[in-house]
């Protein structure tokens, strides 16, 4: 299968095998079986990460690679069918379980290759029961609407046509009529719907299922019984209701194992039935899996697949599952479960593309654009990978080359998604895809602190007085919660996320007021000498480098080179998103003066400190301004810039020889990274773990 997904080869290759034709059976796009890896119990699969790393349209590419091959279902737990129930329906007969398991089968029951539709008699009898529970005082119409869509999942001609809607049509006249009449009406539309049933279908397996709920727990072997406490427990809620709950879901693959029952099943069905879940983090997706889980876990088998698609890492939710590294399970799962039901669980994070798949991304999107050379390297470096990011980057390119010149002008133009659609800049349409919209507006704020403490001083400073430190921390939490990673030196982890979220706070006013009341904010917070780094990476952001070649001047003799080079880099990784003027100021011109200073072009007019080494003060600036430009994630690597980064290194490696091996290590490692796109760190220290902390 040719899939137009990058990076994800160890899901649909098709020889040698990847995950998805091992557990399904079948070879990706093509009615040709496959050998299964685990022939008795697949493991449920959940893929893990952040926003944007291409989750959901990893379930959406085995939706199409398998639909018309075996039963496939997609749901999206976040849509809002699943959010409340539908205008006339009381809420104690309706949940979003039970309507994400209608939809479900309503998507499994359609035919495939070599096999007619899938009925689901046990499900549509215990969905029927649920919502007579809701039909007290409902007019005959709702109640026939509700139960002829639950009923069609019984029908199992080739299509749902005409003798389904009678035949549909018909059950439900019986059921509005016992349910509207004098007697009790629950058992009474259940009553009618198992005599349909038993009337419409004579054959084994049908009788066989309206006899299922003769086992529900205390029903005593009567079917009708246990379809009415079934409804009861449901109504009541809480503990009950999520009872009730699993006993749909295991009647919805009792139903789906009926179907692969039997010789003429097996030879007319070659895959497994495929059910996928979107945002499986949000109801009804962690209801759903724990049944399937613990009814696993507790011997009730079944031989669906199911992939799951969740933010964050699950770990509370799923604190046995086995856990790999997409790479990890490209030939073989090595998952074995234990007793506890979430050992069940394979969860498998899907990790950021490679430099190579966003140069084959940037390539494809602009075949027919004339593309710089470094763009594809620094996209990736801006977007650490993230797929979303590559993606919306690599079309911005295509519709704005080559009037743009940076990246950032590729975040600030308008992006299209169709002609016929608004547009949106593009650093918008990614934060609204990327972070959680609720708190869009605090995170641009506390996108420039570094903790908790700077953070506190940020809401303080500019977000409403509701909004304080215990709100910093839960917001803190929801940001792992959600998968992005946890930074020391940074409250926003994700230095892309980050980057966007700072370009928005530039933007938010025309005079970028509220940009430099939050810096302005953190330099009076960091105001102690010895969060002076921080300080001085703050003023920076607003311009002013003076006191930063001061400090960086006066502390090469003595400093441990290795701590002046990370305080270095650290200061020089301020955020820069707008051209200043030779006072530093921020102008509304285009342009960019980093180049200037860091090529000497204004070494001449540049009044020198009072009794400072000018040759070294000179240097310093011009390195540090050249590093400044270099590590901007929103600026394409300027040969020549690193160049003279190289070089002013190299230089300063002849003043201190005792440290001269760190720096010209530096001096050869830093630019290449830089052309390559690659983050700045080191040099070559073990203890560095290249975050930008000073």
């Amino acid at each position: 299968m040719r899939t137009r997904l990058h990076g994800r080869g160890a899901l649909f290759d098709a020889d040698p095998a990847g995950l998805a034709p091992r557990l399904v059976g079948l070879v990706p796009g093509r009615h040709r079986a496959h050998p299964l890896e685990h022939p008795d119990e697949p493991p449920f699969v959940v893929l893990t990460g952040a926003r944007g790393l291409g989750k959901s349209a990893v379930l959406d590419a085995l939706q199409e690679a398998y639909r018309g091959h075996t039963p496939v279902a997609l749901i999206d737990c976040s849509a809002t069918q699943f959010a409340g129930p539908p205008a006339g329906r009381p809420a104690d007969s309706w949940s979003p379980s039970a309507q994400a398991l209608l939809v479900i089968a309503e998507q499994l029951a359609e035919p495939v290759t070599g096999a007619g539709r899938i009925t689901f008699p046990r499900l549509m009898s215990g969905l029927v029961a649920v919502a007579a529970g809701g039909w007290g005082d409902a007019e005959a119409e709702r109640i026939r609407r509700e139960v002829e869509r639950i009923l069609l999942l019984n029908e199992r001609g080739p299509r749902i046509g005409a003798f389904a809607g009678r035949w549909a049509g018909k059950v439900a006249a019986k059921v509005v009529a016992a349910a509207t009449g004098a007697g009790p009406l629950v058992s009474g539309a259940i009553e009618a719907t198992l005599e349909s049933v038993a009337e419409g279908f004579t054959g084994h397996k049908h009788q066989k299922a309206s006899e299922w709920y003769r086992s529900y727990p205390n029903a005593g072997g009567n079917a009708q019984r246990g379809l009415i406490l079934l409804s009861q427990h449901f109504r009541d809620g809480d503990g009950s209701r999520e009872h009730a709950e699993r006993y749909l879901v295991r009647a919805l693959l009792a139903d789906l194992g009926e179907a692969y029952n039997g010789f003429m099943a097996k030879m007319q069905r070659l895959g497994r039935p495929l059910v996928l879940l979107d945002n499986a983090q949000t109801t009804p997706g962690p209801e759903l899996t724990a049944a399937v889980l613990r009814d696993r876990a507790e011997g009730t088998g079944d031989r669906v697949v199911f992939v799951a698609a969740r933010r964050g890492e699950g770990r509370a939710e799923l604190p046995n599952a086995v856990r790999r590294q997409l790479a990890e399970v490209a030939r073989r799962t090595g998952w074995t479960p234990d007793a506890a039901p979430s050992s069940r669980a394979l969860l498998v994070a899907l990790p950021p593309l490679s430099a190579d798949d966003t140069l084959h991304i940037v390539g494809a999107l602009c075949a027919d654009t004339a593309v710089p050379s470094h763009l594809p390297a620094a996209a990736h470096r801006l977007t650490g990978g993230n797929p979303l990011g590559v993606v919306l980057l690599a079309e911005s390119a295509a519709q704005h080359l080559p009037e743009v010149t940076s990246l950032g002008e590729l975040l600030t133009a308008e992006f299209r998604p169709a002609e016929d659609q608004p547009g949106s800049p593009v650093h918008q349409a990614l934060l609204d895809r990327l972070v959680p919209a609720a708190y869009l507006e605090e995170l641009t704020v506390l996108a420039a602190a570094h903790d908790h403490e700077s953070a506190c001083a940020l809401a303080s400073a500019l977000l409403p007085d509701t909004f304080g430190p215990a709100d910093v921390r839960a917001l803190q939490t929801l940001l792992a919660e959600e998968g992005l990673p946890v930074v020391p030196g940074q409250f926003v982890g994700d230095p892309f996320v980050r980057t966007l979220l700072l370009l928005r706070l530039h933007l938010r006013d025309e005079d970028h007021a509220s940009w430099r009341s939050a810096h302005e904010t953190l330099i009076a917070h960091y105001a102690e000498p010895e969060r002076a780094p921080y300080r001085l990476y703050h003023e920076l952001a607003l311009g002013g480098a003076e006191s930063a070649v001061a400090r960086l001047r006066d502390d090469f003799a003595d400093a441990d080179t290795r701590m002046w080079l990370r305080t270095l880099r650290f200061i020089a990784s301020a955020p820069y998103f707008h051209a200043h003027d030779a006072e530093g100021r921020d102008f509304g011109g285009r342009g960019d003066r980093r180049a200037a200073v860091a090529l000497g072009v204004t070494d001449a007019g540049y009044p020198l400190p009072e009794g400072v080494d000018a040759v070294l003060h000179l240097r310093v600036r011009r390195l540090l301004h050249a590093l400044w430009e270099l590590t901007d994630p929103l600026v394409l690597p300027d040969p020549k810039v690193c160049d003279r980064l190289r070089f002013e290194l190299e230089q300063l490696s002849n003043v201190r020889p005792a440290a001269g091996a760190l720096l010209w290590r530096a001096s050869r490692d830093w630019p290449a990274a830089a052309l390559a796109g690659r983050p700045i760190e080191g040099p070559a220290d073990p203890e560095d773990d290249g975050r930008g902390e000073a």
